[in-house]
């Protein structure tokens, strides 16, 4: 007898559906215990960015490049995370872990879009601050409204042709063996461990765009910060250099929780693969990130702190 989602041609089965073993292995009661995480976990994502994008587009102070970005940003969080979780609640509270190949696909597919404009998001975000810290008497000319939106309509659709090309590629692959999915969301890594025949061509595809995606945008955010270092440290004012500072950081602390974690997924050789690991990783970039994000451009910038008292008090009063 096939297992569930296999259909029988011929001599040969294919997989119609998947099942994501998520984190079946743990007791029913640790289980219910991570639904109720997960589930704080993303409301508070989806108040803490949604907040965000409000007071970026209500407070007047807040209306310049760095925050229309920020606010990009955080709408950008909600829908990526939105792409992952909600499925990884549904699995953790019903115990129905299956998942239909076009269901999967289109997961996948969104997931690999929405990355890639979160590393070129990052990558302009990067920009917008080289461009204020050295060279700013022509910021306002250079990073004017129509240059903004079309510095995030790039990085919000850039991406969308090749993971789609991915995507497809991947799919096209022969599924005859297991339909388990040793993760909690469609990704690539643990599809092409279940493909049959040849995956090295698709091996090279993944590595090919992550180097373009994810490595090229990390090199150019590294690059920018290398200028923004170097002229901060020329400045005569402490307190020149503290705030110079301060506008970075932020941004500093997100690139690294982001690209780190993607870059060892997606770029480490497929022998030191560990389906553990992968887990693990993933919950930093689809997951951590997202629920930090809003913490990390609050607690540590007055202007969104003080933005964000304004609309509480008037909510209250």
């Amino acid at each position: 007898m096939l297992p569930r989602g296999q259909t029988t041609e011929g001599n040969l089965s294919s997989v119609v559906a998947f099942v994501l073993l998520g984190f079946s292995d743990l007791p029913p009661n640790i289980q219910g215990f991570l639904f109720g995480i997960f589930f704080l976990i993303y409301m508070s994502i989806l108040i803490g960015n949604g907040l965000i994008i409000i007071i970026t587009r209500v407070d007047s102070v807040l209306q310049t490049p760095m925050y229309f970005f920020i606010a990009n940003f955080s709408s950008l969080e909600i829908c990526y995370v939105s792409v992952t979780l909600p499925r990884i609640l549904v699995n953790l509270w019903t115990q129905d872990r299956s998942i239909s190949w076009l269901g999967c696909a289109t997961q996948m597919c969104f997931f690999l879009m929405l990355g890639a404009t979160e590393c070129f998001l990052l990558a302009v975000m990067a920009y917008d601050r080289y461009v204020a810290i050295c060279n700013p008497l022509h910021y306002p000319l250079i990073m004017n409204h129509k240059m903004c939106a079309q510095l995030a309509a790039g990085a919000w659709l850039s991406g969308i042709p090749v993971q789609i090309g991915q995507t497809c590629q991947v799919f096209s692959l022969p599924f005859c063996g297991s339909n388990q999915i040793n993760h909690f969301f469609c990704d690539i890594p643990p599809l092409i461990k279940l493909a049959c025949g040849d995956t090295s061509l698709n091996e090279m595809c993944v590595f090919v765009v992550a180097i373009l995606f994810v490595m090229i945008p990390f090199l150019f955010i590294l690059g920018s910060y290398v200028k923004i270092i170097s002229t901060i440290l020329k400045l005569s004012s402490a307190r020149g250099r503290s705030k110079a500072f301060s506008t970075c950081s932020s941004h500093i602390i997100v690139v690294l929780l982001f690209f780190g974690s993607a870059t060892i997924t997606y770029l480490r050789p497929k022998s030191i693969h560990s389906a553990r690991t992968d887990k693990m990783l993933s919950l930093f970039y689809t997951i951590v990130t997202p629920m930090f994000n809003p913490l990390i451009y609050s607690l540590r910038n007055k202007d969104v702190i003080t933005a964000l008292k304004k609309l509480l008090f008037k909510k209250t009063v």
